[in-house]
């Protein structure tokens, strides 16, 4: 067997097909959807991150503005900032790029967000309304993306046992409250695992959906994995040899679906930004 390549770059590009549709709809309006977002330190991979989503929002007419703060910015500098985009009608949404310097606090400067332009989905705002299963709420991007990869390459959820490796806040812990939602295409029976679960393979190997999110290469060997299920590889590592992701290369072999690390999730976290960037845009504009 040799797995079929979930593919999220072409499964991205769909996404904002049917997304340039509705940003001519709101510009018939009078409406320019627009994201800004604040990268505070020189971490490379979120440079490279920002870079991507502002690409993005270039290709499709969304009008996007970047901040890029220095690495000993103040708390009050941050705040300040979040302040000004929470005020301005042109942003609709808005993203802080983690992880953030040392000296900040991650949680404080989500809570100060505007929830209505948190396109994150990372306000506790809203991850309460999703794990109420409130919809018309900003929804956290990979694992809105996780779910819209496998909807859209037929990969069946609903009623099958999910695994999750990794317990983290903006993948592993909102996932398991996605896939466990009776609507949004979901339905699924999830089980949450970590690094420190002893016995892991006895869980993954369980799986019918894989999804690995630790940020340990190459974690996920193929006899850790059922013949024929979906695994999905949301981990990146930063090696000598390149970027890897959680799950080895050998799991080709066994699984029947497989979301590669790059050119997998990251592409649909990026679609869904846009996507939830529009929503706000389409709310503003009473449509």
């Amino acid at each position: 067997m040799t797995a079929t390549i979930l593919d999220g770059r072409a499964k991205a590009a769909e996404v904002k097909d049917e997304l340039r549709a509705r940003v001519a709809a709101l510009a018939e309006r009078g409406v320019t959807p627009g994201l800004a977002t604040v990268l505070i330190g020189d971490d490379p991979g979120s440079h490279v991150y920002v870079r991507s989503k502002h690409r993005a929002c270039a290709d499709l007419g969304v009008a996007s503005w970047r901040h890029d703060l220095a690495a000993d910015s103040s708390r009050e500098e941050v705040l300040d900032l979040i302040a000004q985009l929470n005020a301005n009608p042109q942003v609709d949404g808005y993203l802080i790029q983690y992880p953030v310097p040392d000296h900040l606090d991650y949680s404080e400067l989500i809570l100060a967000v505007d929830p209505t332009k948190d396109v994150d989905g990372l306000h506790p705002q809203n991850l309460g309304f999703l794990a109420l299963g409130v919809p018309g709420h900003p929804r956290p991007g990979t694992p809105q993306g996780i779910v819209e990869l496998l909807v859209r390459h037929k990969v069946p959820i609903e009623e099958r046992h999910v695994v999750i490796v990794g317990r983290g806040p903006t993948v592993g812990r909102p996932l398991s409250m996605l896939l466990s939602l009776k609507a949004e295409h979901a339905n699924a029976t999830v089980t949450q695992c970590h690094t420190g679960t002893h016995f892991l393979p006895e869980f993954t190997r369980q799986a019918d959906i894989l999804v690995a999110a630790t940020g340990r290469a190459e974690l996920i060997t193929a006899d850790m994995v059922k013949p024929g299920a979906a695994v999905l590889d949301v981990g990146i590592t930063r090696t000598d040899e390149g970027i890897a992701g959680d799950v080895a290369g050998d799991v080709m072999d066994v699984a029947a679906w497989v979301a590669p690390v790059p050119g997998g999730v990251g592409p649909m976290t990026i679609a869904m930004l846009l996507r939830s960037t529009v929503e706000a845009a389409e709310r503003r504009a009473g449509a």
